[in-house]
């Protein structure tokens, strides 16, 4: 949805010799922003995509809501297509789309094998469309130095003209295939999720219905508490082992105080294998961002979403953390725990802490999480296995004036889609949406926990993790993940029985 996001400026203390971060990390999406290896294979590596779908274009306009003459300028926006099991728009067979999230469409396609493996049921189409400003789908002729450049041409990047563009693409492909009457659906996880939701809110005349999944649409302007997030990932790793918990949360002052003796910071640097060349060390940055991913992603089978991961991450991170073999060495216990995030494959020799690795084309969301997408998660509580802290706004300002010239809205987003007393307003007009959240996953502090009406209803699971629901099914799914998509496909069955009933009459 893509984490905690990393104000580089804030984090690192440059400096011609070694140095710590010991500044505030502040959480977003999942991205692989700090890896310790080429992560270029990972898409590859997946789920195979030959077969899985067909790359397409659409002529997009650039600004929908001005006519302004740079308004009408064009670019390519890529979808995916998928009509393998499709039955056709002579049976008004339904059209199933994923409202693409903030980074490369190919990625997330083959991350959302529910919608794979529930086509044949519905003979559904699958389109899995990129979100502007992203993958391949950049404006100004795909130049990305030009698209980048400043508040100007980033300017057009925002939530709002994305639905937009989804309409905008899903309008016209019906009427290319002539399926002008074909029922959509639309499916998200994460910011996905969050599109997804909002644009049957929005758009409830292009979509029947939505499945938003971990999709956290309340963690705007102060509608839940800035220390559920890291309150989630401290309940997850205490559930497992309270000396892992402890062990962690008693590291950071450790960490922090050998830094500041003579040859601490060699010391850290042996300790936690970073490569020769690193000149500045945010390891606590580093640190904080292996268990934040790895509770947002502790599936119950091996998954390769971020990077390669074993079943139950967060259990074999306490594992390693709990190794009777590393006795008292705390930084030993870490590390143990950090290479189950970073170097699960065995293949990292050494860690690159500040490499530039994205290789699933995240780094836009900066620009989001400056403008519209300001979600107050950095708190941390003295029962926090983080730093006790508390959410600091002002930081977050500052950082977004210095680096792309705009002041951030805070309350634009709630101005727009709604969320306080959700409750409320939904059951007065919305319907056919469901709000998948697994209460392992810090984003579920910000989703919709409980039913709104018959037609708007919460789904949720203790032990599920990060839009786990939207996952490819293995073997090793337990029950209650099983049950929990075979709910979702009797509600969306029931949506398109009563779509074809009213089509009738």
């Amino acid at each position: 949805m893509a984490t905690r996001f990393i104000f580089l400026s804030f984090c690192l203390l440059f400096s011609s010799t070694l140095t710590i971060s010991n500044a505030k990390i502040f959480p977003t999406f999942p991205s692989s922003r700090i890896t310790p290896e080429k992560l270029s294979s990972l898409i590859s590596n997946s789920k195979d995509s030959q077969g899985l779908y067909k790359t397409k274009y659409h002529t997009q306009i650039l600004d929908h809501f001005n006519y302004n003459p740079q308004s009408y300028q064009t670019f390519q926006q890529r979808y995916l297509i998928n009509d393998t099991h499709w039955g056709g728009s002579k049976n008004n067979a339904p059209i199933f789309v994923y409202t693409g999230n903030e980074g490369d469409i190919e990625w997330f396609a083959q991350n959302t094998g529910f919608m794979y493996d529930v086509a044949p049921k519905f003979k559904a189409l699958l389109v899995f469309i990129e979100h502007r400003y992203y993958g391949k789908s950049i404006p100004y002729g795909g130049n990305k130095e030009i698209a980048y450049k400043n508040a100007s041409t980033t300017g057009y990047l925002s939530s709002t003209q994305a639905l937009a563009d989804y309409a905008s693409l899903i309008i016209d492909l019906k009427k290319n295939l002539t399926a002008t009457d074909s029922p959509v659906v639309v499916f998200g996880g994460s910011y996905g999720g969050m599109l997804a939701a909002w644009f049957r809110l929005k758009y409830p005349h292009v979509a029947i219905g939505a499945l938003a999944s971990s999709a956290p649409i309340l963690n705007f302007d102060n509608i839940v508490s800035p220390y559920s997030f890291s309150n989630i990932i401290t309940q997850d790793f205490r559930s497992v082992s309270e000396n892992c918990y402890k062990v962690i949360k008693g590291s950071w002052k450790q960490i922090e105080e050998t830094a500041k003796k003579p040859g601490g910071l060699e010391k850290l640097q042996k300790a936690f294998r970073i490569c020769k060349s690193e000149k500045n060390l945010a390891i606590e940055s580093w640190l904080s961002t292996a268990f934040v991913y790895t509770a947002m992603t502790d599936y119950p089978a091996p998954s390769n979403f971020l990077n390669p991961l074993p079943a139950f991450p967060v259990k074999e991170m306490c594992k390693a953390i709990d190794d009777p073999k590393t006795g008292n060495d705390v930084f030993a216990k870490l590390y143990g725990a950090a290479s189950v995030y970073y170097n699960y494959s065995g293949t990292a020799k050494c860690f690159d802490l500040n490499g530039d690795s994205d290789p699933h084309g995240l780094s836009e969301w900066g620009w989001q999480a400056c403008t519209e997408m300001i979600m107050p998660t950095g708190g941390d509580n003295k029962d926090s296995i983080f730093e006790e802290s508390e959410e600091d706004y002002d930081a977050r300002a500052r950082y977004c004036k210095e680096a792309y010239g705009v002041d951030p809205r805070p309350n634009w987003i709630t101005t727009e889609f709604g969320g306080h007393k959700i409750g409320l307003v939904l059951k007065r007009f919305a319907s056919n949406i469901i709000f998948f959240n697994g209460l392992r996953d810090p984003w579920s502090g910000g989703g919709v926990l409980k039913n709104i009406s018959k037609t708007v209803l919460a789904l949720v699971e203790k032990e599920g993790a990060h839009h786990v629901d939207l996952r490819f099914s293995t073997k090793e799914d337990p029950q209650w993940l099983k049950d929990v998509r075979r709910r979702e496909v009797e509600i969306i069955g029931k949506w398109i029985s009563q779509y074809f009933q009213d089509l009738a009459q």
